[in-house]
């Protein structure tokens, strides 16, 4: 995902290259988002999302800088979403258990959800449905030369604060990573 090598040989760390490929795939995923909601214009239970998402935690450990974008059908449970992530600090329980800070390439969704129940950290436990502004699905998360997926996790993107309880805007979430704040587009 990232040329660590050749980066550091240019005097960035991987830290600011991380930071440069998210801000690169922000430009894409709203060409992609733009896109796929002219093409849905003729269907609009559709919506597009599109979403970099810089910090998620919240979990005793680990965080996780994840981007996509994707377009679901909540009449039909249809999704086909797929992106970038990163393990940014290990990741020592949950469905990432093992995924060590720096490791990560891609994901790809697997099922739409519904409903989800989640927590960001030590908060309540909550529930956000699926719809027009919320995606709630399932998604496999590759490291570099694994050719079958190396996690499973549920993931929830939102236009809006899924956690009012805790602080800050909490539109992103990682099953067992936590909750995060993304720039995000939906389009329906």
């Amino acid at each position: 995902m990232l040329s660590i090598h050749s980066d550091r040989a240019r005097g960035h760390t991987p830290k600011s290259t991380l930071l440069r490929l998210l801000a690169v795939s922000a430009i894409g995923l709203l060409a992609v988002v733009a896109g796929a909601a002219t093409a849905s214009a003729a269907v609009p239970q559709h919506t597009a999302f599109a979403f970099v998402s810089p910090h998620i935690a919240g979990a005793p450990t680990g965080s996780v800088a994840m981007v996509g974008s994707g377009i679901y059908d909540t009449s039909t449970g249809s999704l086909h979403a797929t992106g970038a992530f990163q393990c940014t600090d290990s990741v020592a329980q949950g469905p990432l258990a093992g995924c060590l800070g720096g490791q990560g390439t891609h994901w790809n969704s697997t099922t739409l959800n519904a409903t989800q129940r989640f927590v960001c950290g030590t908060d309540a436990p909550k529930t956000v449905t699926t719809d027009g502004q919320t995606v709630a699905f399932n998604a496999s998360f590759f490291r570099a030369g694994d050719v079958t997926p190396s996690f499973h996790a549920n993931v929830i993107v939102s236009a809006h604060d899924i956690a009012p309880d805790v602080q800050g805007v909490q539109n992103t979430w990682i099953q067992g990573v936590g909750c995060g704040s993304a720039l995000q587009v939906f389009t329906n």
